[in-house]
């Protein structure tokens, strides 16, 4: 599998060695520094895209990629306000698109459990429930796209909250998301309920990026031969 990486920071890298122990061939490596070279790689060169990026680029790249018939699996959080508009992108020029907040096989699983127990938790008001979501330093959007993912899968379930709110515990109408930055964290996340008398908790840590590299890479290979737009739910058949 041809892959050209978009995105070349510390998960860039780490996919990039992960491919390369798996066979694959990676294509091209563009980043903020050599962005111009994008250009050069077309459907012709290229078997899959796999962008990792900032908010403010991410979608100029999918876009890019989805008129250049590239499949292309993203990973960048910070941009889903025109998420929409990709997956139209994507549906009218029958390309192939894979997103997802989080790639790590561990994470979706959390998330599955998440929506389950929201289901159950939401009958008993008398539990508040926040999400809190730790990263690295370097990480530069807050509240984290998985944190907000776990948000979104509550959400489902407590109609009575009006969305979702970033460090506002006083706003009682929506769910709380609760972000930290510390050194040397590759991303825990933690779903809190609590009453006067017990607490709940479901939480992951993730102990290095070799699980969100392993599971972008299987999605790369799962969407080269495949048209449309799909996420994590879809591969794992979750």
């Amino acid at each position: 599998m041809r892959i050209l990486l978009i995105g070349y920071g510390k998960m860039g890298k780490t996919i990039e060695q992960t491919a390369l122990a798996k066979g694959h061939e990676i294509v091209g490596r563009v980043d903020h520094e050599n962005a111009e070279e994008l250009r050069n790689f077309t459907a012709e060169n290229t078997d899959v895209a796999i962008e990792f990026t900032h908010p403010e680029s991410a979608f100029g790249n999918v876009s890019y990629c989805l008129v250049h018939g590239i499949p292309v699996v993203s990973g960048s959080t910070g941009w889903l306000d025109r998420f929409e508009e990709a997956v139209s992108l994507c549906l009218k020029q029958n390309g192939a698109f894979f997103y997802a907040s989080n790639y790590s096989v561990g994470v979706n699983l959390f998330f599955h459990f998440n929506e389950y127990i929201a289901t159950k938790m939401q009958a008993y008001p008398e539990y508040s429930v926040h999400v809190k979501e730790v990263h690295h330093l370097q990480k530069v959007d807050k509240p984290s796209g998985t944190g907000i993912t776990a948000a979104e899968g509550i959400l489902a379930s407590y109609p009575n909250l009006e969305g979702w709110v970033s460090d506002n515990p006083e706003e009682k109408t929506k769910l709380n998301i609760v972000s930290e930055r510390a050194p040397d964290v590759v991303g825990t996340h933690i779903v809190t309920y609590s009453s006067e008398i017990d607490q709940i908790e479901l939480g992951h840590v993730a102990h290095s990026r070799a699980g969100f590299a392993e599971g972008a890479v299987m999605a790369a290979a799962w969407l080269v031969d495949r048209k449309g737009v799909y996420g994590m739910k879809d591969m794992l058949n979750l």
